[in-house]
């Protein structure tokens, strides 16, 4: 059963991507083009996400110990530290989502909407969790 849930809310996730327009490269880079063509309109579609999660988030954060709805652990991060990892992961993934305009998510949905090129961002994406897991010892 858990299965098929996550089935179904992976595919109405990837529905509201395409229909938000987030697994449109084209989109996105508009959005990031801030002294350009700017369109604000994923701003809208990051607000409405924040939005939708910020009161399981915030419930999940009072919690002693937050579970699922299936009674599975939920581990939430615990360190606030700025640290040089996250900092220059965080520009990896900008700089990343910047050239391409697309992020790990989207990408699949293109591979349905059959932008097969988006294999490339894929597989370069999978480097980059290998290397990282090699670089951190995971």
């Amino acid at each position: 059963m858990k299965n098929i849930l996550a089935f179904i809310f992976g595919a109405l996730f990837s529905v509201g991507l395409m229909v938000s327009g987030m697994s449109n490269p084209e989109k996105v880079l508009d959005f990031l083009d801030l002294f350009g063509d700017w369109d604000a309109s994923l701003a809208f579609v990051m607000m409405g996400a924040i939005a939708v999660a910020f009161i399981p988030f915030q419930k999940a954060m009072r919690s002693a110990a937050p579970k699922t709805v299936f009674n599975e652990p939920i581990v939430l991060p615990t360190s606030q530290k700025l640290d040089p990892r996250l900092i220059i992961g965080s520009l990896l993934f900008g700089i990343g989502w910047g050239i391409a305009g697309v992020c790990p998510a989207p990408s699949f949905t293109l591979i349905g909407l059959g932008h097969y090129q988006v294999f490339y961002f894929i597989i370069a994406m999978l480097i980059g969790v290998l290397l990282h897991r090699k670089w951190a010892g995971e």
